[in-house]
Order: structure tokens, then sequence, then C-alpha cells
């Protein structure tokens, strides 16, 4: 039985949804998800997660995302991305110099007002159901948190490279799209590629091609705690092991915060977390 984290280098065209269904049929495990949705435009780090391994997908969710994003400028879309329907034109004033003016404005916590053409639901429907309706609703701003937003490259004067690393939420052509907005010009987003979401970055993503593929597929899976490497180990005495398994806090004197705890056969059992002196499992991994 397959079970722990795959990470996908998504190509073009694929929806999120669609790598996950073939995956199930490839690994032969209907318990398989994945962290972060990326549009069928965006390519990159998809981190996919399988068999008991989906019991961490809402921790990943959390991880902040980095991706390299391509801004064009004197160009706005229905969808925000070059993929929708061109619904203004403006010629580009605006330089390199006066985009690097506007950048501040965009990087920490802002509000976001989420695109017509998203998953989020108002009244049971999702956003982009309506707008493929023609319909346009009123959406409520939402925090994020850019946490750095540079330039990296100018293809042309009207077409701009960026970095953006984000919080979970953001909507990076939402970001193309304001940037545009605060220049005057308009602008979207005409391409998207996720170089790191949390611990994982392109480095360590495979081409899906390259799983499909491949003879052993279950070879390529990464151990789940692997998304745990940032908190301290901790290896358990049999005692200590029995009530975590049993889902049952227990006495450790420790500086609080979040451990991996392991057995000591060297098993990865649960991510814990130190409250008031007390060991409490915050999720279980072990095999039951």
């Amino acid at each position: 039985m397959a079970n722990g984290i795959l990470i996908i280098d998504k190509p073009a065209g694929w929806t999120s949804h669609d790598v996950v269904a073939k995956l199930r049929g490839i690994l032969h495990e209907k318990r398989i998800g994945h962290a972060g949705t990326l549009d069928p435009m965006a390519t990159g780090v998809l981190p996919v997660f399988v068999g008991r391994a989906t019991r961490a997908v809402e921790f990943a969710a959390e991880r902040e995302k980095e991706y390299l994003a391509g801004l064009r400028l004197g160009l706005t879309t229905d969808t925000q991305d070059t993929t929708g329907t061109v619904t203004a034109t403006h010629p580009v004033t605006a330089g390199r110099a006066d985009l690097e003016a506007v950048l501040p404005q965009f990087t920490g916590d802002i509000l976001q007002i989420p695109p017509m053409y998203s998953a989020i639901k108002r009244q049971g429907q999702k956003l982009y159901e309506l707008a493929r309706r023609g319909q346009e609703v009123e959406r409520d701003p939402r925090p994020v948190t850019i946490h750095a937003l540079e330039i990296l490259d100018q293809p042309s004067p009207t077409e701009y490279t960026l970095r953006v690393a984000c919080s979970k939420g953001t909507y990076v052509r939402t970001l193309c799209h304001d940037l545009g907005a605060a220049l005057g010009t308009g602008g979207c987003m005409a391409a998207l590629r996720r170089t790191a979401a949390g611990a994982y970055t392109a480095a360590q993503a495979v081409p899906l091609a390259d799983i499909l593929a491949h003879p052993a597929p279950e070879s390529l899976l990464l151990p789940v705690d692997t998304l745990f490497a940032a908190h301290p180990a901790l290896t358990l005495t049999p005692a200590q092991e029995k009530c975590c398994r049993n889902g049952a806090s227990f006495t450790l004197r420790f500086t609080p915060g979040r451990y991996r705890l392991y057995a000591e056969s060297g098993e990865f059992l649960a991510l814990g977390e130190v409250r008031d002196g007390r060991m409490e499992t915050v999720k279980s991994f072990f095999a039951i």
C-alpha cells in the first residue's frame, strides 16, 4: 500500500484534479490529495499526498508558496490572465522604475478581492460557475500576506518576470491585475510557475510524465515526516509510545512547541505539541 508524498512538477494544461485522478490509477490508491491548487496554465511544484499521508494535507496547505509570475501590462481580461477574454487594452507608458515604485504597496499584509474565476463559493455556488454564465457578484476583500515581491527580468517593454513569495489564499493573477491598475495601464498574468510550496522546491519536483512512465512510481514517494522537517525530532520511550498510539498525552518537561515523534524502531508516529509540560498528539501517522 502506497503512503507518502510525491512532489510533482505539474505541466501546463493539467488541472490539479487531473493530476490526482491520474495518480489514483497508476498508484492504485484512492486516498490521494494535493496541497494548493494550480490553475491549468500554471506549472511547477504540486505536493501530492498518498495513502495515510493525506492526513498531512491540512498542514501543507497552510505553508508559504513561491512563484515566478509573468506580468503583462496594457491588457486586462475577465480571468485576470491571458487565457481569458480581453476586456480592455491600454497604451503602456509606465516603465520599470514605475513598477518598482508601486511594488511596496503590494508587499506585506494586504487585502485582495478574489477573482470571479475562482472556486470560492457564494451561497453554495462557485464563483467561476457564475462567471461562466456572465454574472458578477460582489466579493469581500480577503487578507493575504506578500512576503517578497521583486522584478527578476523584463523580457519586453510591457512584460516582466516577478518573484512572489506569499501566504495561503493569494491569487497571483489578481496581484498582476492590481499592479496593472495601480500603474494605470491595466495588467494580467501571462505565465505562472510555482517554485516552492512550504519546504518543497522545484529541485525536488519530478515531471508528471516521468512519474507516469516510471516502472515503480511508489519508489518516488517521500516520507510524510519530511513535511515537518523544521520541527525537532524526539524518540519516545516504550511507555510514551504506548500513550501516543492510544491518543493520550503524557508528561514531558520540554520547551513548548511542536515535535516529530518517533518510536525506538525509527517509525514516525505523529506530530506532537508540548503544552504546559505535557506532550499532546496534533496528528498521528502510524499505521493502524
